[in-house]
This record gives C-alpha cells, sequence and structure tokens, in this order.
C-alpha cells in the first residue's frame, strides 16, 4: 500500500515582507527547511542577523505531512507569536516552512490581541512575496514508442502539461515523463489507444515533484 501523501504545498523559494502596528517593526522571513536541523540553523542565522531586535519569534512545519511542528515567543506573552505564526503556516496548508518575525519595539504596548494580529499579518505579508508550489506523488516512467507514434505521445502530453525529463532517438524513441500517481493508467490507456499499441510502459520509480502554482 502506498502511505504517501497525495500532494502538500511547500516554498519554492522563500521571501520576507513587513508589518508595522504602533511604531513597532516586525520584519518576517519565510525560507523553504526540510529537516528540524535545518529550520534550527535557520532560526539562528535570523537571531545573529537581526542580533539588536527585541525578539525573533518563529515557527516551522517540517514533514510531508506536517508531522513536525513547532514555534516559539521568544520573551513575548505567551500564545502571542509562534503559535499565531504556525497557524498560518498551517492554515496555508505550507510543509517543510519555518517563519522567523523580527520585532523593533517602537515603545508602545500592542496588548496581547495587538501582538496576535500583528505577528499573523507579518508572516502573511512574507508568504506574500514567497513562490509555493505542489508536492506531488508521482512516478517516473520510460515511454518507448517508434517514430510514427511520438508525435502523438507528444501531443497527449501537452495536453496533461507534461514535458519529458529526457528523450533518446535511437531505432525508436524513449521518453521518460514524471507523471501524477493519479494520473498514471489513464495516461497508459490513452497512448496505447493513440498508437494501435505500438508502445513501451515501463514505470521506473516512484518520486515527488513540484508544480508550480499559478499566481
Amino acid at each position: 500500500m502506498d502511505e504517501r501523501p497525495g500532494s502538500y504545498r511547500v516554498l519554492i523559494e522563500g521571501g520576507e515582507g513587513v508589518y508595522e502596528e504602533k511604531k513597532s517593526r516586525f520584519i518576517a522571513t519565510l525560507r523553504k527547511c526540510e529537516s528540524e536541523k535545518e529550520a534550527a540553523a535557520f532560526i539562528e542565522e535570523m537571531k545573529k542577523k537581526y542580533w539588536d531586535a527585541r525578539h525573533n519569534c518563529s515557527a516551522y512545519v517540517i514533514g510531508g505531512r506536517g508531522e513536525l511542528t513547532r514555534c516559539s515567543d521568544d520573551g513575548e506573552p505567551g500564545g502571542t507569536a509562534g503559535r499565531p505564526m504556525l497557524e498560518v503556516l498551517t492554515g496555508e496548508g505550507l510543509h517543510n516552512a519555518a517563519a522567523v518575525v523580527t520585532r523593533y519595539f517602537g515603545g508602545v504596548l500592542l496588548g496581547t490581541g495587538g501582538l496576535v494580529r500583528a505577528y499573523t499579518q507579518a508572516v502573511k505579508a512574507g508568504l506574500s512575496n514567497c513562490r509555493i508550489g505542489r508536492m506531488r506523488a508521482g512516478v517516473e516512467v520510460e515511454v518507448n514508442t517508434d517514430y510514427n507514434g511520438i508525435g502523438k505521445i507528444l501531443y497527449l502530453l501537452g495536453n496533461r502539461g507534461l514535458e519529458p525529463v529526457s528523450c533518446d532517438y535511437t531505432d525508436k524513441v524513449a521518453l521518460r515523463i514524471q507523471v501524477p500517481v493519479e494520473e498514471l493508467e489513464h495516461l497508459r490507456k490513452e497512448m496505447v489507444e493513440a498508437t494501435n499499441g505500438r508502445v513501451g510502459f515501463e514505470k521506473l520509480q516512484e518520486l515527488y515533484f513540484v508544480d508550480r502554482e499559478q499566481s
């Protein structure tokens, strides 16, 4: 049984955003992190970069199922920073993502409600400057056909937005393609019908690949 999650959202490229509230400045930095070690190193990096800030609060979600989550208020009142930040990440369905929000105090106390709002909005501002994609469970397959069939196969792939990973032209044509799991069997049947059975279809490996989301 394949127990892999079908798909999940990830950061393709991190970003930064700024939110200001009553002269306090909240700088959000987001980065793709695929392990707790990477997330810890990222948080430490931000603390060194913004060493003069009052707080560097953090949150991260690690794993294809989001099985590891951590957050820190870094001196802010309990539950007013790290938890709201984490809820933005999980609410967006993001995995393998970490956020650090740096606060430069503006001299005016915001209260618990104001802090929750500020840290929430800061992470959202950072996310608006990130590139987000979707990791999809897929299969890499090798497709073999003759020169009469290749045009039909490329047409079928184009209709599905799939591009060959590699093409090898000898006495026949061999393509390597990465196909979402849920499309594999239907695509195979389409290729068999389009080429009148003159196609080979070999499963090579299971993998994940990234589809970039449209903005």
